[in-house]
């Protein structure tokens, strides 16, 4: 099956409306051999009456099968209700063949954000496993998953976007096709191809990009191509063989043993389990012993001199080499000062043939995280420098939404920072921000978060935990460790790549 993938058109009587790009690309979709049609949101610009009507006009061109899911322009206005009426159902399944395509309303009226919550979540759920048989599963929406590049302060993203991504990868989607933020995009979520549109025939493009839409080709072989088409006809192809997940068994020696914690959130507070940290502290020193403990922020509950000196007499009963970076709670009232007096400032720590990188995400005051461009631009500078290394890169704001989180894009440049990330093949990001565990690998770069390893304002069901990453010469083995109990549980095993030349 060959589709065309077109969005946020923003059909309307304004100036906002490019009409040229529009004809252009729908004369293009009717000329070539595309089977169908999505349109994957912000048909008109406002919500309005008059916009629907002209926007029943215009997707009239369309001389294909069509599918139109709803924007969050489309929602204004209650303007949901006309969609119903000019355009279709807000939510629908489409079936030919060995392929389904699953489309679902994610929009909140009047907000740009998004969320498929509460009875669309049960109902995408449902219509997953009905049709769980199919052997292509493609689900359309409008907001995105993951963090975009470009896109300024990133924020849109569903508000659940942690749990409809893992309910995808759970139900072995193939493709998750959305628009949204103008940008095209294409990564690879673990066994799931996440494409991203930018707009058909709005005039507000980024970065100085042209209308676009995308080429998707489902090949019987199991392989997907993803296109970027731009009006100019220049093109940008990736195509991706997708395989089942599988279990890998290190057949290689190996190297390094990690232990990645995060929010000990150290304070005198009920919510601090003072024994839970001392038990995982006493496994991690004579069960676990790793060659390197890395606390990706949240050390203490605040700022304050008190709960500084007592975190650190908890770090100090740990025996290996340690890395910790802040997180939010750390640098409030005088913590920005309070962590340099008594941790020092992070710096690069190497390990024969490995480099740890912290980058500091934490703000004043504020659970928001950013990097900054000034602070971009160092990451990939140090990525580049040890490009001969196995690279991990340590942060406190998770970069992938987690699941059972409430994703307001924590990470303001998260879609940046990603990018940069995946463009010079980092071979670890450890991430600690949202009080759940994650693995998850993203294009080649698998990136691992933290849940609370003792605090018990936590969204982990397995509890306080901290992770265990195993680094073999052929694979990042991951496991979650139950702080209390001690029972584990499996995070993801990887292949890695990399130029280090370990003998």
């Amino acid at each position: 099956m060959k589709i065309a993938h077109i969005s946020d058109t923003h059909i309307t009587s304004e100036e906002a409306y490019k009409g040229y790009a529009y004809d252009l690309i729908a004369n293009e979709v009717n000329t070539l051999d595309y089977d169908i049609v999505i349109h994957t949101g912000d048909v008109t610009n406002e919500g309005l009456r008059e916009e629907y009507e002209r926007a029943s006009y215009e997707l009239k061109k369309i001389q294909k099968p069509l599918i139109v899911v709803p924007g969050n322009h489309d929602a204004r206005n209650v303007g949901y209700e006309l969609f119903e009426k000019y355009i279709g159902p807000l939510n629908g399944v489409y079936e030919k063949g060995d392929l389904v395509i699953i489309w679902v309303d994610s929009t909140i009226p009047d907000l740009s954000d998004g969320r498929i919550g509460g009875y669309k979540f049960h109902w995408l759920k449902e219509k997953l496993e009905e049709y769980s048989h199919k052997k292509f599963k493609i689900v359309a929406s409008h907001h995105h998953l993951v963090p975009l590049p470009d896109t300024g302060r990133e924020r849109n993203v569903l508000f659940n976007a942690g749990d409809v991504l893992d309910l995808l990868l759970k139900h072995d989607v193939n493709l998750y096709i959305c628009g949204h933020k103008h940008v095209p995009n294409i990564y690879k979520v673990e066994g799931l191809v996440v494409a991203n549109a930018g707009c058909t025939s709005c005039r507000k493009t980024r970065k100085g990009d042209v209308n676009s839409y995308n080429i998707i080709k489902i090949k019987g072989d199991g392989k997907i191509s993803v296109s970027i088409k731009r009006v100019t006809g220049d093109i940008t192809r990736r195509e991706f063989k997708i395989k089942k997940q599988r279990i890998f068994v290190p057949k290689k020696r190996r190297l390094l043993r990690i232990v990645q914690m995060s929010e000990s959130n150290v304070s005198d507070r009920v919510y601090f389990r003072e024994r839970v940290l001392k038990n995982a502290i006493k496994a991690i020193n004579e069960k676990y012993k790793p060659d390197l403990v890395i606390h990706c922020g949240d050390l203490v509950y605040v700022g304050t001199e008190r709960y500084y000196a007592k975190a650190y007499e908890f770090w100090e009963k740990i025996k290996p080499e340690k890395i910790i970076v802040p997180g939010h709670n750390d640098i409030t009232y005088l913590g920005y000062d309070l962590f340099k007096e008594y941790f020092g400032e992070p710096k690069i720590v190497e390990m024969e043939n490995f480099a740890f990188i912290p980058i500091i995400s934490a703000q004043y005051e504020t659970p928001i995280g950013v990097v900054g461009r000034i602070g971009q631009k160092i990451l990939r500078k140090h990525l580049q420098e040890h490009e001969e290394k196995f690279r991990a890169v340590i942060m406190h704001h998770n970069i992938i939404p987690i699941p059972k989180s409430r994703e307001i894009g924590f990470l303001e440049d998260g879609g940046n920072v990603l990018k940069i990330l995946t463009e010079e093949k980092a071979n670890l990001v450890l991430t600690g921000h949202g009080g759940n565990t994650l693995g998850i690998k993203v294009e080649e770069t698998p990136i691992i978060n933290a849940g609370s390893i003792s605090w018990e304002l936590h969204r982990n069901p397995f509890g306080n935990s901290f992770n265990l990453i195993d680094i073999y010469e052929d694979m990042i083995a991951a496991f979650e460790i139950q702080a209390t109990w001690g029972s584990r549980k499996l995070l993801g095993i990887w292949k890695i790549k990399t130029k280090v030349p370990w003998a």
